[in-house]
């Protein structure tokens, strides 16, 4: 389990930044937080909810749907999480 509540926004960022390289084979030298992920990652939206549902096993914690929805960058997946960690678990 990852423990997110002790990652500042810089980690947090090489801790997606990696996730998505590994689940996408993406250039992990080419992510920059204001990666889209649509437009610039070609990620769908399958491929989205699967990110969403492998950040919550790998966290314990799970990104309400309205805010995952509101998500279009590698920033945005950055600042979801800090809202998560900052927020006592469930």
């Amino acid at each position: 389990m990852v423990d997110i509540s002790t990652m500042n926004q810089d980690a947090l960022f090489t801790w997606v930044a990696d996730l998505l390289t590994e689940m996408f084979e993406l250039d992990r030298q080419a992510l920059t937080p204001a990666s889209s992920l649509y437009d610039d990652l070609d990620i769908d939206s399958i491929d989205a909810a699967d990110l969403a549902v492998t950040m919550t096993k790998l966290t314990g914690r799970r990104i309400a749907p309205a805010v995952f929805k509101s998500i279009r960058t590698i920033g945005d997946v950055v600042n979801a999480l800090a809202g998560l960690a900052a927020e006592q678990p469930s």
